[in-house]
């Protein structure tokens, strides 16, 4: 961080928006239409992050409590296949109307929840044109000496190009809080022990076997050696010999990441998973004693999205989930991260070439996954692969008020909401390692009911006030891992993009910190603009 004495200056832009996420777009949207100037500096080529880069199937929690410019996204979709020639590879009338916690299409409200990829990036993209909202892509912040601060405010930001992007307002849009950490903010990285804030579902989670990502799905417990029952033979890939930690203590870890895969099954719109350059059948021993031990749900999360394609996640103990291959993705240089993210393209591409080609593969879902390729229309410019990995977790800013699993799960009231999140309290494994009878085990797959919708608190979305007076933070928001494993949903990410500019505005109008902006005037905006903050304010049928 570096520390300048100029004076603010007055070509400087109303709110700088450093990131291209699905938040960094609503957050440019809401500030053209408060009538300021905005600009959107973003490390990536492609907008929308996820929600562009092959989530498709939206974590929509409940759709009630959606609304704002995140519900106007889902309302641009909705218009974009009702164009001519957006059916291209299947009728509308067999798609179906599935989706995840509410129907893919509500013509009701004539919202579409369920996408391919291209079409979000196309709505981001139309959206932004339409606003004139300017864009420096490609461009990655300098995060050695690439943030000016000056009295407790960030007055410049300056990328590697060397492009210097002068502001009033910050926000840091980034799902890494690569902005947030250069300017001095405080953030924390892993699992909180479960005493630190009081929760139960927080820190190490040894014995908790949620959803069916473990291995007590199967019906034989599966040897971790290359020799079976011979710890001198060593481990099997992708299988840690470290001791996994007490249950409800801390760590440094974060759960796993993959690529959500944009997967086709037409025959002329498909391309066959290619071998790659460095393929090694043997990491993926693990999964033939799986296949073995009779596991038949490899198909488990294909889940369909228009025009015969799906978004493919993670499925089962051993699966698209690179588990513990990305702890020190968080902290990293770029060049480490660029390592990180090839490791697990590497992983997941020789991943599905094994299923499709390896002869231990139980052939009735060989042949059947033989029908499946990378769709030949997503993501041209990347060699059909997503372009952006997910990115589950990073840094968690620390903030004026940090939420927990205990507002979440309605134990405490959440003081001045900006918005909702309804997802299950959600979490990805993190550990693969050896238990006490010498099986392997998945760690850290949680998954926990809510009692409801919860709101968020604006504070989450600010520093502490001693660290930084002018940045918000929409993604990398001040939670615990557990709370986060909630929040860290795409809608939840545009809402808390709006929410997080409409208050820079208010607190740049007035001349005042962003921890000092009125909660009655704030409220009222956001109401006015949309939001649901409360359950009263939920959207439901008249």
């Amino acid at each position: 961080m570096a520390c300048t004495s100029e004076k603010e200056d007055a070509d400087a832009t109303d709110v700088v928006i450093y990131g291209g996420t699905s938040a960094a777009v609503t957050a440019a949207v809401q500030a053209k239409k408060m009538g300021k100037s905005v600009i959107i500096v973003s490390p990536d080529t492609h907008l929308g992050g996820l929600t562009a880069g092959g989530l498709g199937w939206s974590d929509t929690g409940k759709k009630e409590v959606i609304g704002g410019l995140s519900r106007e996204f889902y309302q641009r979709v909705y218009d974009k296949y009702q164009e001519d020639g957006s059916w291209n590879w299947e009728d509308k009338a067999d798609f179906g109307n599935k989706g995840q916690g509410t129907p893919a299409l509500d013509g009701e409200f004539k919202t579409m929840w369920i996408f391919e990829p291209h079409v979000a990036e196309e709505v981001y993209d139309e959206w932004i044109a339409e606003l004139g909202i300017e864009v420096f892509r490609d461009e990655w912040l300098d995060r050695d000496n690439g943030v000016s601060v000056q009295d407790g405010k960030i007055t410049s930001i300056r990328t590697l190009s060397g492009k210097e992007f002068k502001g009033k307002m910050f926000i840091d849009a980034t799902y890494e809080g690569d902005l947030m950490a250069t300017a001095g903010v405080s953030f924390h990285v892993g699992r909180e022990a479960n005493s630190v804030y009081g929760e139960e579902w927080n820190g190490i989670q040894t014995g908790v076997y949620h959803h069916k990502h473990h291995f007590k799905v199967l019906d034989q417990p599966i040897d971790p050696y290359w020799t079976p029952g011979d710890p001198s033979s060593g481990l099997l890939p992708r299988i840690s010999g470290e001791h996994p930690g007490v249950k409800g203590e801390g760590d440094d870890k974060v759960q796993a990441y993959c690529f959500r895969m944009c997967m086709s099954n037409h025959p002329d719109n498909r391309i066959a998973f290619p071998r790659p350059e460095n393929y090694d059948s043997t990491q993926y021993e693990l999964l033939v004693r799986i296949f073995d031990a009779g596991w038949d749900e490899w198909f488990g999360k294909f889940d369909l999205i228009p025009n015969r394609k799906t978004d493919t996640n993670n499925h089962g103990p051993f699966s698209s989930d690179n588990i513990g291959m990305n702890y020190d993705y968080p902290e990293a240089s770029y060049e480490r991260r660029k390592e990180i993210i090839q490791e697990h393209r590497d992983y997941q591409s020789g991943l599905l070439y094994f299923v499709q080609n390896d002869p231990r593969v139980p052939e009735k879902t060989q042949k059947e996954f033989q029908k499946w390729g990378l769709a030949k229309d997503e993501f041209i410019d990347n060699g059909n692969w997503p372009h952006q990995i997910y990115v589950r977790e990073a840094r968690r800013m620390i903030g004026k008020y940090v939420m927990t699993e205990n507002e979440l799960l309605q134990k405490k009231p959440t003081p001045e909401s900006v918005g909702m999140g309804s997802y299950t309290i959600d979490s990805h494994n993190i550990q693969r390692y050896v238990d006490e009878n010498g099986h392997v085990q998945n760690e850290g797959d949680i998954g926990v009911p809510l009692p409801g919708p919860y709101e968020i608190a604006y504070g989450s979305l600010v520093p502490k006030k001693e660290e930084c007076t002018n940045l918000l933070v929409p993604v990398a928001v001040s939670a615990s891992h557990i709370a986060f494993g909630s929040i860290r949903m795409e809608p939840v990410f545009m809402i808390l993009g709006q929410s997080a500019t409409t208050a820079a505005i208010l607190a740049l109008d007035e001349g005042i910190a962003v921890q000092d902006v009125s909660y009655e005037k704030l409220k009222k905006r956001l109401l006015d603009d949309g939001q649901v903050l409360t359950m009263a304010d939920q959207i439901v049928s008249k």
